[in-house]
């Protein structure tokens, strides 16, 4: 079968793989309908998160049909269309039935402190194959697929498999309520659908900073207040925002690869700190292949965080789901410590929302459709990971279609276009 595999930091490929097989009775085989890339695959391709085996497929958002299941599996039988959490769990643990499915304590072969399994990652995260490919095997089906029905298309079935849930458990994490002043640090996939997630929680004001123009723009759709880093210093400018005391609640939907400004008062203010995000970047990433500005490890590792924590009004709560590895080792807790804040993160427990999720998309009351923005072929896997890669304009979140036997197809959902929650309005997606 033809899937994406990593072969090392900067390479990736497109190429043919065997197909997978059932190994355990909870098992089952789906037929990949359609994939998508994440901002988590691209830490493995610029090295800023360590430990993956060459030869890995990589991917962890699908929609699919059932092909086949073992002896175990009594709640899905094939041809069943079906949505996979990126993270596996098995369901029975403490864990998994406390609803910290992120935590299971069986799913990683580690054991029980190994911590979060999920599909197309490094060794210690259970070293499974991933999601880009024609064919997956999915480890406690039972629990690891969710049902579809008809009408939740693929384009807004695949957003379901990882950022969206993501995006709600951010917003949990960082205990929006009524009426709460919440800023998103990232306008990326996830930082787009936190938006949607913050509104849905009750935020009164959301504001997004971000460097990216078109990816504010897309914030701005939403109406969201947008701040762009290049353009001012984004403390200052969310003080401004909330009268000098900060916002309520944050989400720091960047994580490990956070950039510098390029330019603006911003650059100007963290120029003497260059040396230390220089010192950042290489702990994180000492393997780096970039190719031009294509696989470029993020020049800031901690500034997310750093920000977070400064535009906090005291008392507040920091939720953080962007990626940090744990080589990762510079947060502000000094700051943090002396305006009693509250941090929480960790990996999405997905599983936990996703039944929801797909019930709000059903039913009309979440459209995640405005949200994807590029369509791409398999054979065209590693060029839409180039761009993708680039931040270039229009690559905010990008699906690949893979088999579209058996699938809804993108604009199909009931409804599809509408934008709602996310209140974006009708978007059409562009298909490359």
């Amino acid at each position: 079968m033809k899937a994406v595999v990593w072969h090392g930091v900067g390479d990736i490929r497109v190429e043919d793989v065997p197909e997978p097989k059932i190994h355990e009775p909870y098992d089952a085989i789906v037929r990949i309908t359609s994939s998508a890339i994440c901002g988590t695959d691209l830490h493995f391709v610029r090295g800023t998160m360590p430990g993956m085996k060459e030869g890995r497929i990589l991917g962890h958002e699908a929609v699919g049909i059932v092909e086949e299941v073992g002896a175990g599996v009594r709640n899905f039988r094939p041809g069943d269309r079906v949505v996979v959490p990126s993270t596996v769990a098995c369901g029975t643990c403490s864990y998994c039935r406390a609803g910290y499915y992120a935590q299971c304590d069986n799913a990683n072969p580690g054991g029980r402190r190994a911590g979060t399994v999920f599909f197309g990652g490094p060794e210690a995260a259970g070293g499974l194959d991933g999601l880009q490919a024609e064919y997956a095997r999915i480890p406690y089906a039972h629990v690891g697929l969710v049902p579809l029905p008809d009408t939740v298309d693929d384009a807004q079935a695949v957003l379901l498999s990882d950022i969206y849930p993501t995006a709600w458990f951010g917003a949990r994490l960082a205990e929006i309520g009524s009426g709460d002043t919440v800023a998103i640090l990232g306008a990326g996939p996830v930082g787009q659908a936190a938006i949607a997630c913050a509104r849905l929680q009750g935020a009164g004001r959301i504001i997004v900073v971000d460097g990216v123009p078109d990816r504010l723009d897309l914030a701005r759709d939403q109406h969201a207040e947008t701040v762009d880093f290049n353009a001012e210093e984004p403390v200052g400018a969310v003080l401004d925002l909330t009268g000098g005391i900060g916002v309520d609640r944050v989400v720091d939907a960047v994580g490990v690869d956070a950039q510098r400004p390029a330019r603006g008062p911003a650059a100007e203010a963290l120029a003497g700190q260059a040396e230390g995000f220089d010192r950042e970047r290489d702990e994180v990433a000492p393997e780096q292949r970039p190719d031009g500005d294509t696989w470029v490890p993020g020049d800031a590792p901690s500034l997310a965080a750093r920000w977070a924590v400064q535009m906090a009004a005291k008392a507040g709560t920091v939720g953080t789901i962007g990626v940090y590895p744990p080589q990762v080792e510079h947060y502000p807790f000094g700051e943090a410590f002396m305006k009693n804040l509250t941090l929480r993160m960790g990996n999405c427990n997905h599983r936990r929302y996703l039944p929801r999720l797909v019930s709000m998309v059903a039913s009309g009351e979440l459209d995640p459709t405005p949200l994807l923005t590029r369509w791409a072929e398999v054979a065209d896997a590693v060029e839409a990971y180039r761009t993708f890669d680039r931040r270039e304009s229009g690559w905010t979140k990008v699906a690949l279609g893979v088999d579209g036997r058996g699938s809804v197809a993108p604009g199909l959902g009931e409804a599809a276009g509408t934008g709602a929650a996310t209140t974006a309005g009708t978007g059409e997606t562009e298909r490359r």
